[in-house]
């Protein structure tokens, strides 16, 4: 006897031929088609292929994916140097190429990352490559590019910070943003390089970046090929120093860290403003990104006035042995850090410092910690031995 029968039941309504019709309209689309309508519509070019964009879309039958290059830069998203890099490697096609970098330049900031602030991350144009510009350090670009959220893997071939404009010589490399996003690829266990010009002041040209990313595409193309390998140098990321003149450049020379160091010399100054207007609004920022730096100084005056206002008041507030208040004087002092160039007393000729200055293209192996081990520089000067044979052999290999 069913649960619903008998006479005290309720009674089910009917549902409106209208809406059965429409359900059935949808249940008979949801339906798969027959084999043989599948294979017809097909034939016909009538089955449409969802769209995808060109660098995510997978390989053709047969074709091997290629491996994938992320980009960095200290002096920023808008700095020629890393412009020429991505020229160069989207015209070389070895590599599909993607970029993230500082919204500015961030020079000499270290292995600084940022925290309890939101990073902001925004699409940029670059032919033939995926860019996102963010606002942070180069270190926090290379972190989020690595981390899957950014872009659809977490796992380029090879990461490279480049190409820095100054070099990034001895223990210049402390110092150096440039590195410092290398390194952080390599703590990810990532193969990473670094590349910085040697820029002199009204002497150098931007289009020395473009000669600089030529030169250094035999040993980017070979780095790449080793690794897909399996035979890349492991342990160590390269720092790579081009001579001024990158055009004229004698070859690559395997070299050590130096022990060089530039004067810091601080000056008193009597404005927190930079000395140069250009140099305070950066060589490469847009117009956007000025105000939007021009704002958040002014927040940052605001902030320290009151703050000062507000120790002042603690301070004037104390009491002396007579009762009466005792105010106390606050000094504030000015300075400003300086970089001066000196004269390095190290003759070795397979110093970093030395090899750049007498034109070769230096490659130096650094671990996580500064210089490599004695035991790492054996497989390298192997591995460039092999790229400088082949690139004599091949010239057009590059």
């Amino acid at each position: 006897m069913e649960a619903n029968s008998g006479e005290g039941a309720p009674k089910r309504k009917p549902l409106p031929s209208a809406l059965v019709s429409n359900l059935e309209s949808v249940l008979a689309a949801r339906r798969p088609a027959p084999a043989e309508e599948v294979s017809t519509a097909a034939a016909s070019g009538e089955a449409e292929a969802p769209e995808a964009e060109a660098s995510d879309a997978p390989p053709a039958d047969g074709a091997p994916a290629r491996p994938v290059v992320l980009l960095t830069c200290a002096g920023g998203i808008q700095s020629a140097g890393l412009a020429a890099l991505v020229d160069a490697l989207v015209a070389g096609g070895r590599c599909d190429v993607h970029v993230c970098a500082p919204d500015s330049d961030k020079p000499a900031c270290g292995h600084s990352i940022t925290v309890r602030e939101t990073i902001t991350a925004t699409s940029v144009d670059f032919k033939g490559a995926k860019a996102f510009e963010i606002s942070g350090t180069p270190v926090d670009s290379v972190s989020l590019a690595l981390s899957g959220r950014l872009f659809p893997w977490s796992a380029p071939a090879l990461v490279i910070s480049g190409i820095n404009m100054g070099p990034n010589c001895g223990y210049e490399m402390f110092h150096s943003s440039a590195i410092a996003a290398a390194r952080e690829a390599l703590v990810h266990g990532v193969p990473s390089i670094a590349i910085s010009l040697n820029w002199k002041k009204d002497e150098s040209k931007d289009s020395d970046f473009k000669d600089a990313a030529q030169a250094c595409l035999p040993l980017i193309n070979a780095a790449l090929a080793d690794i897909e390998k399996g035979n890349f140098v492991k342990g160590c990321l390269l720092n790579i120093g081009v001579p001024r003149s990158p055009s004229a450049n004698k070859g690559f020379k395997l070299t050590k860290q130096s022990g060089y160091s530039p004067a810091q010399s601080w000056q008193a100054v009597s404005t927190n403003r930079p000395s140069s207007a250009v140099h305070f609004m950066g060589m490469h920022q847009s117009l956007g990104i000025q105000l939007a730096q021009l704002g958040k100084d002014a927040s940052a005056a605001g902030a320290a006035r009151r703050v000062s206002a507000q120790r002042k008041t603690v301070e004037v507030e104390s009491v002396a042995a007579s009762g009466k208040q005792e105010a106390r004087e606050v000094v504030k002092k000015l300075f400003r850090a300086e970089f001066v160039k000196k004269q390095h007393e190290d003759l070795n000729e397979d110093i970093d410092l030395r090899a750049v200055e007498n034109g070769f293209i230096s490659v130096t192996p650094l671990n996580v910690h500064g210089q490599a081990e004695a035991e790492i520089g054996a497989p390298v000067s192997d591995w460039l031995s092999a790229v400088v044979a082949e690139e004599k052999e091949d010239p057009s290999a590059a």
